[in-house]
């Protein structure tokens, strides 16, 4: 990924995916324009695996959290 890459937010990088699969659904390109397309889809589609990933760690680590102090309740609202 460049630099640019990894500044753009997930809804930034997801509206410009759908962008290419767009263009490249529409057709009319050529070859060399359909592989940059290409090319820059792939690049898209990793900024936003990354976004996602990273809000999954989050919420994994939230859960966790949650499940230790509900662990660590007995049940009268007192921690043990």
């Amino acid at each position: 990924m460049t630099d640019t890459d990894t500044a753009l937010g997930y809804e930034q990088a997801r509206d410009e995916l759908v962008e290419v699969v767009r263009k490249l659904e529409a057709g009319g390109t050529s070859l060399e324009e359909s592989l940059a397309l290409w090319e820059r889809g792939e690049e898209l589609a990793k900024v936003c695996r990354h976004w996602l990933e990273g809000a999954r760690a989050r919420l994994d680590s939230a859960l966790a959290a949650r499940e230790a102090a509900v662990a660590g309740d007995d049940g009268d609202g007192r921690e043990e």
